[in-house]
Order: structure tokens, then C-alpha cells, then sequence
């Protein structure tokens, strides 16, 4: 799945700001391909709002 950073960190949680940089998503337009596995799957949930998923 790709998954995309479409929306700015400032104002986030603590907790979802460092659930989005394990994601390995660092600024405001980043994408990285990550496997499908119910970790990932649930931390993607966790600040869904904040992404932009494909597949």
C-alpha cells in the first residue's frame, strides 16, 4: 500500500506525530510503499486523517 503525508504534523498529538514518523513519513507530501500487515494496517487507522492511502 501507499501511503502519503497530506496534511502538516503541527498541532498533532505526540503519540500520532510519532506513529506517522515510524510510517517513515517525514514532511508534508512524503509517500512511502509499506507492506499490507495488520500493524501497519492499524497504525495507518490511527491518523488515517492525516494520510492519503492508495492500494
Amino acid at each position: 500500500m501507499k501511503v502519503t503525508l497530506v496534511k502538516s504534523l503541527i498541532g498533532v498529538k505526540k503519540d500520532q506525530r510519532a506513529t506517522v514518523r515510524a510510517l517513515g513519513l517525514n514532511k508534508t507530501g512524503d509517500s512511502r510503499e509499506i507492506k499490507d500487515t495488520p500493524d501497519v494496517r492499524g497504525m495507518v487507522n490511527k491518523v488515517a486523517y492525516l494520510l492519503k492511502i492508495e492500494g
